[in-house]
């Protein structure tokens, strides 16, 4: 059982930065691909970044390409998403999610969330 603790969520300006991270409790994060998803209020859940457990390559939505990147510390065993020029369509709650040994899309196991909040 893996869990996923998600932290770094909050109150920004449009505009702005921030950067979330996500704790696993796991023996290594090394095999499992890892991703971020985001649910904003009376929408379903969507895919945001994630990158994958051997090659590390990642892939994003079209909404946050080239403002969003995805990052893996596998000896922290911590994920994180910096999000920059962030935009009032951002805010959701955002996930962590961890898919084992495989590209991050398709989760395994799944955080609480943290809130992001952006305000024009």
């Amino acid at each position: 059982q893996v869990q996923l603790v998600e932290s770094g969520g909050g109150l920004v300006q449009a505009g702005g930065s921030l950067r979330l991270s996500c704790a696993a409790s796991v023996g290594t994060l090394s095999r499992y691909g890892m991703g971020w998803f985001r649910q904003a209020p009376g929408k379903e859940r969507e895919f945001v970044a994630a990158i994958s457990w051997n090659d590390y390559s990642t892939t994003y939505a079209d909404s946050v390409k080239g403002r969003f990147t995805i990052s893996k510390d596998n000896a922290k065993n911590t994920v994180y998403l910096q999000m920059n020029s962030v935009k009032p369509e951002d805010t959701a709650v955002y996930y962590c999610a961890a898919d084992f040994m495989a590209t991050g899309r398709n989760p395994d196991y799944w955080g609480q969330g943290t809130q992001v909040t952006v305000s024009s």
